[in-house]
């Protein structure tokens, strides 16, 4: 496997409306289950991934998917009828995706919703090779390939134009493939006691306005939760509960900031070095260093 990742960022930025992308070209609500919020390409983490972010401190870099059932197992959560594993909501979780100023494919700079860590200017992981770099990140787009589905690499050539898939061997070297029973508690999670979540949580996932104690409440379940099974374990739920609520990371602040700039401000990439270097988000090297 061999990809051109410069002045791309596909898989990190809700790019569509730069290539006038049709609704129903969306791949995550093609399913029997339809997410209840409107990210892109959301990247799945595992329960270690989980705990790795809570143990660096970034707990409110996280936030929870849960779907709308179409068909399949399901249960009643405040009024919505969501995907279910044996009568528990099923959910993921992945990372923020605020607003940046971002430029890709050579284009214009734009505000589209980009993955928290994706440094605006040099458009490179803010975290990549660190501890906390996710493992669906660091494989992708090796799980599509194994699988004989399109990676956002093809969709991204196939609307902008350019070769970002220079080779589609899958490694030899990817984690196992989570399906079915073997994703639960690894992957999938279920949320054990739904009549306990703040009144409203639903509808704010769906708005895309969960408040930092409504995405603890997702966080703190997958990182108690053991693999193969819906079991949580109490302590060490309380404990990332407790973690995930009190997070102020600069990923964190620099969600809220870019909110509020996306309403005001030219998109300009630049912008990253005030709203995210100046809070300590780990510089990138930029595109050169590599080429050296």
């Amino acid at each position: 496997m061999e990809v051109d990742c410069e002045n791309c960022a596909g898989c990190c930025v809700d790019w569509r409306a730069l290539a006038d992308v049709p609704e129903r070209a969306n791949h995550e609500r093609r399913g029997p289950q339809e997410p209840l919020d409107d990210a892109y390409n959301l990247v799945p983490l595992t329960r270690e991934d989980v705990r790795a972010f809570l143990d660096a401190g970034l707990g409110d870099a996280m936030t929870p998917r849960l779907w709308t059932a179409r068909e399949g197992p399901s249960v009643d959560v405040q009024g919505r009828e969501v995907a279910a594993i044996e009568g528990k909501p099923a959910f993921f979780v992945g990372l923020r995706k605020p607003p940046k100023p971002v430029a890709p494919f050579g284009a214009d700079p734009h505000w589209l919703p980009s993955c928290a860590f994706l440094d605006p200017e040099t458009l490179k992981c803010r975290i990549h090779d660190s501890n906390v770099y996710p493992e669906e990140c660091a494989e992708y787009p090796g799980h599509n390939l194994a699988l004989g589905v399109a990676t956002e690499c093809e969709r991204v050539e196939a609307r902008v134009g350019g070769e970002r898939l220079l080779d589609d061997e899958p490694p030899e070297d990817l984690s196992s493939l989570l399906f079915g029973p073997q994703a639960v508690g690894e992957k999938v999670f279920a949320y054990p006691d739904p009549g306990g979540l703040p009144d409203g949580v639903l509808d704010r996932l769906a708005a895309g306005d969960l408040t930092d104690r409504d995405r603890a409440h997702f966080v703190a379940v997958a990182a108690a939760s053991a693999p193969g099974t819906t079991a949580v374990e109490p302590e060490r739920r309380r404990n990332a509960f407790e973690t995930a609520r009190d997070a102020e990371s600069w990923v964190g602040e620099a969600v809220r900031e870019w909110a509020r700039r996306a309403d005001r401000d030219e998109p300009d990439p630049g912008l990253g070095e005030v709203v995210e270097d100046a809070r300590g988000a780990p510089e990138t090297p930029g595109w050169d260093a590599l080429d050296n």
